[in-house]
């Protein structure tokens, strides 16, 4: 079982295997918007657009007990919790405070590999301040969030990446999860699939239909029958529900691509829902190249449909992406290129690639038309 202890040894962690802790911010954009405006606290807060065609960006915990979820269409969101007040997203306020976490974090190791502004991965194996203890460093960097920002994170602790953000999500929000070397086959076993990253509704349903409910279910299943059901997605479904992954945590590793994509509770198929959700992964993608200074010419579009299958367009300029607005645009019509939809989809996101690799580094020389890849 995995534990909520709140104290643990150098001893208790087996030598020879990595320590890694994923911190993940709770209910980040909504928590920084009730922190700063004390009106706001213990009410219900959607971060997005209220007009008919926004789309929540995210939702304190008081909006979830309703349902409201991020990727959820405002007017749907809504109909669920009357009361819901949305606040308009202030991204720049949001970077201000995710370097205040990461310079926490820095104190603690080099290796530090964020994911987005609210979560980040930390090898603290060999941990700057010989501390020992991954768990102990894990509460020192809670505390110390919650002194330094106002704000509250869930850590996750364990010896590899998949199990230690597993660990994260397992006791939010404002709380601590370890799972300890030899644990991790057994944590898995007793999860929901629908706990495991990218198995959506959706997928659940057909896992349950081909008698796949929990980790345990999962792992029964051979590499051959994984592969006929869900085609490239099966390496990750066998090797998840053994608990094992073997990606290092990179610090500072050079970027090929930058970008974003939603999981969505519902799978959605309308074209105003997925213009909606468009143009939310528009401004996290674009606020995440800003925050990266760097500047590409290719964006890719991929959607997963609900049966699994993914498909990605993309479109190469001969020039750097100039702004919001222009990587919005090719990502609007790649999107419209598809419409209408064969069927729902269950995941969509948005990458800008072949990125400068310096400074001065110019663009290839200009021929005319885009090119679709």
């Amino acid at each position: 079982m995995a534990s909520r202890e709140t104290e643990s040894t150098a001893e208790e962690e087996a030598d020879g295997l990595r320590k890694v802790i994923h911190v993940d911010m709770d209910a980040f954009y909504a928590s920084v918007e009730q922190r700063d405006d004390p009106a706001l606290r213990g009410k219900p807060v959607a971060v997005g657009g209220s007009s008919r065609r926004g789309v929540v960006a995210a939702a304190s915990y008081e909006a979830r007990t309703f349902g409201v979820r991020s990727a959820m269409p405002s007017a749907r969101a809504l109909r669920l919790c009357p009361d819901l007040i949305f606040c308009k997203p202030r991204f720049e306020v949001y970077r201000a405070v995710s370097q205040q976490i990461r310079a926490i974090f820095h104190d603690y190791t080099p290796h530090v590999e964020p994911l987005s502004l609210d979560e980040a991965y930390l090898d603290v194996t060999a941990d700057l301040k010989g501390i020992g203890s991954a768990t102990r460093i894990a509460e020192e960097i809670r505390r110390r969030i919650k002194a330094e920002t106002g704000l509250t994170a869930s850590a996750g602790v364990s010896y590899n990446k998949f199990l230690a953000k597993l660990a994260s999500d397992q006791n939010k929000p404002d709380g601590l999860c370890v799972i300890r070397p030899g644990q991790g086959a057994d944590f898995v076993a007793g999860l929901p699939v629908r706990r495991f990253h990218g198995v959506g509704p959706r997928g659940a349903e057909k896992m349950a239909r081909l008698g796949i409910e929990t980790g345990a279910d999962l792992r029964a299943k051979d590499l051959a029958f994984l592969r006929a059901q869900f085609g490239s997605f099966a390496e990750y479904l066998f090797q998840a529900a053994r608990g094992v992954d073997l990606r290092q945590v990179r610090a500072n590793r050079p970027r090929k691509s930058v970008g974003g994509e939603r999981t969505f509770f519902d799978n959605i198929e309308t074209a105003e829902a997925l213009r909606e959700t468009l143009d939310t992964i528009v401004d996290v993608v674009w606020d995440r190249v800003e925050r990266a200074e760097t500047r590409g010419r290719t964006v890719t579009l991929k959607l997963r449909y609900a049966d699994f299958t993914t498909l990605t367009r993309a479109r190469s300029m001969h020039h750097f992406v100039a702004d919001k607005a222009e990587f919005g645009g090719i990502g609007h019509a790649l999107l419209e290129e598809l419409l209408p939809l064969p069927q729902p989809i269950r995941l969509m996101g948005l990458t800008l690639s072949a990125l400068a690799r310096g400074e001065n580094e110019a663009p290839p020389p200009r021929d005319g038309q885009l090119s679709l890849l």
